[in-house]
């Protein structure tokens, strides 16, 4: 096979459409346009949504709702997935590698669901509950340098 011998296979390239030639063709005269009206003309198409002057859709619907733009995205973990997992100390970067968390990039919040941690855990830069916090250390764990967000979100 030589690059000059390719063809494309049978039934996938159509003809051009050859318009205004001729009775014979099919698209002759009004070239497959019809008459009159503003479809036929040069030019004569309408913006999306316009509706010939009556209201459109998209104006005659009430606005609802509004998108936060400055929200912060926290990435909340329920304690009891941490104690799954067979460690003692987690960080972002731990959360990340075992897929609790989507990005490293998002801030992390920890949330108590257990009521008694069985282990003792070490959590490092990471935001907990009030309610994490004393899970945590009552089981001899630590909570270091931790943004501690008592307020909720």
């Amino acid at each position: 096979m030589r690059l000059n011998t390719i063809k494309p296979g049978m039934g996938s390239t159509k003809p051009r459409r050859r318009v205004g030639r001729g009775i014979g063709s099919g698209l002759g005269k009004t070239c497959g346009r019809g008459h009159k009206g503003q479809k036929s003309r040069a030019g004569g198409f309408h913006k999306i949504g316009f509706e010939g002057g009556q209201m459109p859709l998209q104006r005659r619907l009430p606005k609802r709702g509004f998108v936060v733009y400055g929200k912060k995205q926290i990435q909340e973990i329920k304690l009891s997935s941490l104690l799954l997992i067979d460690r003692n100390e987690f960080d972002t970067s731990v959360l990340h590698e075992f897929n609790l968390i989507k990005s490293i990039n998002y801030p992390v919040k920890i949330i108590a669901d257990a009521q008694a941690c069985t282990r003792a855990i070490r959590l490092k830069d990471l935001r907990v509950t009030r309610g994490v916090k004393d899970i945590v250390e009552h089981a001899g764990g630590q909570v270091e340098l931790t943004i501690e967000d008592v307020n909720g979100i």
